[in-house]
């Protein structure tokens, strides 16, 4: 398989498994109920994701699942794909089904603070995964990588690589982990002489949005050399953009997540490099914190997962087939 083959693999392997995920994503919405064997007096834990077309939530979520599963407890998932209005709406139908425990990813971390409100008065313990909310008292704990720190070390990489470069960057502002990563590759790169950022798009971390937005700025003629891409849904569409406009040698891309389409893109040389997030460190330590917390524990306000560089050097030590 030549190269150029070997881009179409990777970036219609890329399409092919944001369809499935969301066909899963529609199933996962239901009124599902993931535990079998429930104790007398289970506990009711809601979650409520920002989207399940993502495998980085569906991989939190599984982590949440086997651990409430095993206490013999009852999760129920909705996903209100990217509506804010939507998951205002799914929150409360949670709470009139009496959950206990609310697991949120915000759609806009603006947007919720009268229904965590409500959530807080029914005395719902409240915890936020990958993104804050804007009132962060009104969660009793928040657990995110740390986005500004994936920022920033993407940022020290590319004035590595760049000491020259016109930058587009795919942004989402609805999100603070969004705003955060943006922030931090900013702080670093808008220091440096001979780097200009030239544009900045709204895909909402989206590839089906960043793909043509993208198409769109090239065709306007917009000049740049490098994107950098709030997370890596973002940067597969990128990549699938310059790829279709034979920009694809001319152009860096960088990316966060380090998922495994991003992988296979940097192992191929279409990536530069990407921050790389643990979703089942997230989802692991969101399961222990709702059990700690239903149990009378104290937990940490805050908790930051680290993140980790990934660039074509160490990428094999990653995997390019999974998330870790």
């Amino acid at each position: 398989m030549n190269m150029k083959h070997n881009k179409v693999f990777w970036i219609t392997l890329a399409l092919v498994n944001l369809t499935v995920l969301g066909i899963l994503a529609l199933l996962v919405s239901s009124n599902k109920d993931y535990s079998v064997n429930q104790k007398k007096n289970a506990y009711l834990i809601g979650a409520s994701y920002m989207t399940m077309n993502n495998e980085f939530y569906k991989i939190i979520n599984e982590e949440i699942s086997a651990k409430v599963e095993a206490e013999g407890d009852r999760l129920i998932l909705r996903d209100p794909a990217l509506d804010a209005d939507r998951q205002i709406e799914q929150i409360s139908k949670m709470l009139d089904l009496g959950i206990d425990v609310l697991v949120i990813t915000p759609v806009n971390w603006e947007s919720l603070s009268l229904v965590l409100k409500r959530a807080r008065k029914q005395g719902v313990l409240i915890i936020v995964v990958d993104t804050n909310v804007n009132n962060s008292d009104l969660a009793d704990c928040t657990i995110t990588s740390d986005n500004y720190g994936a920022g920033l070390i993407i940022g020290e990489y590319f004035i590595k690589q760049c000491k020259n470069a016109k930058v587009v960057i795919m942004t989402h502002q609805s999100t603070k982990s969004g705003q955060d990563r943006v922030q931090g590759f900013l702080d670093i790169v808008g220091k440096q002489k001979g780097i200009e950022i030239v544009k900045k798009i709204e895909c909402q971390g989206q590839l089906e949005i960043a793909m043509p937005k993208l198409q769109e700025a090239i065709e306007h003629g917009t000049d740049f050399n490098n994107v950098f891409c709030l997370n890596d849904l973002a940067s597969v569409g990128v990549v699938a953009a310059l790829e279709e406009n034979n920009m694809l040698g001319e152009v860096g891309v960088y990316g966060v997540d380090a998922s495994p389409d991003s992988k296979a893109l940097i192992k191929e040389h279409m990536m530069m490099a990407s921050a790389a997030q643990f979703p089942s460190k997230i989802g692991s330590q969101a399961a222990n914190v709702i059990y700690k917390l239903l149990n009378g524990e104290s937990v940490e306000k805050n908790i930051l997962v680290p993140v980790k560089l990934v660039t074509r050097k160490n990428v094999e030590e990653f995997g390019t087939d999974r998330w870790q």
